[in-house]
């Protein structure tokens, strides 16, 4: 498959090729260093996005608490929460994009893997190295601030009053499709032999859809869109209040990065209609 490019007022074909798919079960992918190295750098990546983005959350309760002399318009506010976010998540995929693939998020894993960009034995490897990454990622804010984090809640996700569980539920599910939905769009294998620069800028839209996402739900359930986010933050702060509707926080990004990998892989590459095309022609023999 290719693409007519304008060169000179005429047009030259420039040819890309899909990857194959990944196998679902690798064992020789247990043997190569590559993954060990790809599992450390997710585990790095998601303990350097709790710290730096939790610390943020805490340092704003903090600022803005008027117990404690705070200014209700101090600190950075929710649009620097959304930053702090948004902007690590375009620095750590730009870090591990070329060792990784930048997920740091089980959600984007689950939705890769779907798609049958990574293996069974990756993804599962992935899910774990960024869940204990974000685990420790909370454990050093905890360590350095601890009577901070326990006051202020430790970052943990949670549905805000006035909420209900399915406005919860609908709002991870659509901000998690909008984030994985970018994460497509922007490795597109197509659009990466079409235009050159994508591949360089690929870290800029999934910051900036992560950014515009928590501008949408913070105040509906603080934002979660990554489980490992979400866990890692329950189990160091650990109280009732933090585990209260957590499963809106796992089954929501996962629906919603499943919804994303079918819509882009059999809608917009047209996927159900190649191998129904592929089906007919085999057919015809």
């Amino acid at each position: 498959m290719g693409k007519d490019i304008e060169v000179g007022g005429e047009f030259i074909a420039k040819d890309y090729h899909d990857p194959p798919p990944a196998p679902l079960i690798d064992a020789e992918e247990l043997t190569q260093w590559s993954l060990y190295r790809a599992v450390i750098a997710e585990f790095i990546a998601t303990l350097l996005f709790l710290y730096i983005t939790v610390l943020t959350v805490i340092g704003y309760k903090s600022q803005t608490d008027t117990t404690k002399n705070g200014d209700v318009c101090g600190g950075v506010g929710i649009l620097g929460i959304a930053w702090a976010f948004g902007g690590m998540i375009f620095v750590l995929v730009y870090c591990t994009a070329g060792i990784s693939g930048g997920h740091i998020n089980p959600a984007v894993t689950f939705g890769l893997f779907l798609a049958r960009k990574v293996s069974l034995v990756r993804a599962v490897l992935y899910m774990v190295a960024q869940c204990l990454g974000a685990i420790c990622g909370c454990g050093l804010v905890k360590a350095f601030q601890k009577s901070y984090y326990t006051k202020y809640g430790g970052g943990a996700n949670g549905l805000a009053s006035g909420f209900s569980k399915g406005t919860g539920l609908g709002a991870e599910i659509i901000g998690t499709f909008v984030l994985v939905y970018t994460v497509f769009s922007a490795t597109d294998p197509k659009r990466n032999a079409r235009d050159s620069h994508v591949p360089v800028l690929a870290p800029l839209p999934i910051g900036f859809a992560v950014f515009m996402v928590h501008l949408a739900t913070i105040p509906i359930t603080g934002t979660g869109i990554n489980p490992a986010r979400s866990f890692g933050a329950a189990v160091i702060y650990n109280e009732d209040k933090a585990w209260d509707d957590h499963w809106i926080f796992w089954v929501g990004p996962f629906i919603g990065a499943a919804i994303a990998a079918l819509y882009h892989q059999y809608v917009l590459r047209a996927a159900a209609v190649k191998a129904l095309g592929s089906f007919r022609s085999s057919s015809n023999i």
